[in-house]
């Protein structure tokens, strides 16, 4: 099988790449990531990524479009529902890559993480699959996410702190404020 498989962060893939490959699937990375800010984080992630792929021979594709205004206009009128709509986003322009690139079918690296959405997210991720007529292969890989971590960390790899939008970021390091009467 020929599978596309959107990255968000070498952290999040190392492990999945690991058994996809063991598997005999022939893989290729994508990285589209519009949700992810401020642009020193964005660039932080790719980069890391782009030399793990070297590392690792990994093909990877790169749709270098830093998405700020099109993430925040597409999430503004509901930023505490935003999460579908950044996995919209990523996943169906990675089902559009799958299907135009000639793929038998696409995942993401996403699948790995206990702090996404993973119902939400693998819903989104069968109506991308079937908007652009390619197959959407489903594997939770969360049993995973500590050893991909650790392995991370052995690794160097540039771990970040928080899902990647704006939003996130606030809601991870912003302390309660204190109502004075």
């Amino acid at each position: 099988m020929k599978l596309l498989m959107h990255i968000c962060c070498a952290p999040c893939a190392n492990l999945p790449i690991d058994v996809l490959r063991a598997d005999g699937i022939d893989l290729t990375g994508y990285w589209y990531n519009p949700n992810i800010h401020p642009f020193t984080e964005y660039r932080a992630r790719r980069n890391c990524l782009q030399e793990y792929a070297k590392t690792i021979d990994l093909p990877l594709l790169v749709r270098d479009d830093y998405g700020l205004r099109p993430f925040v206009r597409a999430v503004a009128d509901d930023i505490a529902g935003r999460c579908v709509k950044c996995y919209e986003m990523r996943l169906f322009e990675a089902a559009r890559m799958a299907k135009e690139g000639g793929f038998d079918a696409f995942t993401s690296s996403l699948f790995i993480s206990p702090y996404q959405q993973h119902e939400l997210m693998r819903d989104v991720a069968y109506r991308a699959g079937e908007a652009y007529g390619v197959q959407f292969y489903y594997q939770d890989f969360r049993p995973l996410f500590r050893d991909g971590q650790t392995r991370a960390r052995e690794l160097g790899f540039y771990i970040q702190k928080y899902c990647g939008c704006v939003f996130s970021e606030q809601e991870r390091y912003q302390k309660p404020s204190r109502i004075i009467p």
